[in-house]
């Protein structure tokens, strides 16, 4: 979930809750992530955070799975953040690969293990080796699968073949990081997706994961091919430039984004309203 803004640049919780609410009710969402990437995570601080986190658990904490982003790349901080989230009522942690330092395998076992002691609270992590600059290797995914509270992962590597092998040898649940390779993921194992174009087709999102669900191969793979529009539009530039755009224009709550992002151009969102037309969702002019 993108995190509101204000026109000031501010938080606005107010918004959190009715954008939380809309998702769920509306667009079909089973659980919503907080400060992810497309929440802006990198430039909220660990006070907006947790504000954030108990405004939407207060909206629809009762009927969706809300999970709240607490990755960092320093294992400590990222450990408070986690106790902190568990205190406010978070039912799941995402924790993504510590980016920028790049640490081995063995940093990464130690890292999400911490991280996972440090509260009662299930634990996603989120393989994106794309920002992060080091993916998480079958054998450590493995590895980290016996943890008792590691049960998922958000899945954005691009390896079939590496997710095909521990969807083999695991139990870990995998969920698409990546919408457009959603329906591939179902094939080899995957169970869902963290996704962004769903702030605004959740409802077909989620109809093609259930027809896949239920063997009607033919009937996802025409709804996968009838988003796909929605799915490239969203990533012309940042995936959060263009949902706030595409929200701002429903008139949900969104705002603007924080520096160093900047917001959509004209340009970018007349192509993002024709990408959403062709995948059959309007945008207001």
């Amino acid at each position: 979930m993108v995190t509101p803004f204000r026109a000031d640049g501010s938080l606005d919780t107010e918004g959190a809750a009715r954008l939380a609410t809309h998702l769920v009710d509306t667009q079909a969402h089973d659980g919503l992530v907080i400060s992810g990437t497309t929440g802006e995570s990198a430039t909220t601080t660990d006070a907006e955070k947790e504000a954030l986190l108990r405004a939407v658990v207060e909206a629809v904490g009762n009927r969706a799975t809300v999970i709240a982003g607490v990755g960092t790349n320093d294992t400590h901080h990222s450990i408070e953040l986690a106790r902190a989230a568990e205190k406010a009522g978070a039912h799941g942690l995402l924790v993504v690969t510590p980016y920028y330092t790049k640490p081995p395998q063995a940093g990464l076992h130690r890292h999400f293990t911490a991280v996972a002691d440090a509260t009662d609270l299930p634990v996603m992590l989120y393989d994106i080796p794309g920002r992060t600059g080091t993916p998480i290797a079958t054998e450590t995914l493995c590895r980290l699968a016996e943890h008792p509270r590691i049960v998922a992962v958000k899945d954005a590597k691009g390896d079939l073949a590496a997710t095909s092998w521990v969807t083999a040898r695991t139990d870990l649940a995998y969920y698409s990081g990546d919408d457009k390779v959603t329906l591939p993921l179902l094939a080899v194992g995957a169970v869902g997706v963290v996704g962004v174009p769903t702030h605004v087709v959740g409802p077909q999102t989620k109809a093609m994961i259930e027809a896949f669900q239920r063997g009607e191969v033919a009937e996802a793979l025409r709804l996968h091919h009838a988003l796909l529009p929605a799915y490239e539009g969203f990533f012309r530039t940042q995936g959060v430039i263009l949902a706030k755009a595409a929200l701002n224009l429903l008139g949900l709550p969104a705002g603007p984004v924080r520096s160093p992002l900047v917001d959509a151009t004209a340009a970018e969102i007349e192509r993002l309203r024709a990408d959403c037309a062709a995948a059959g969702v309007e945008l207001p002019a």
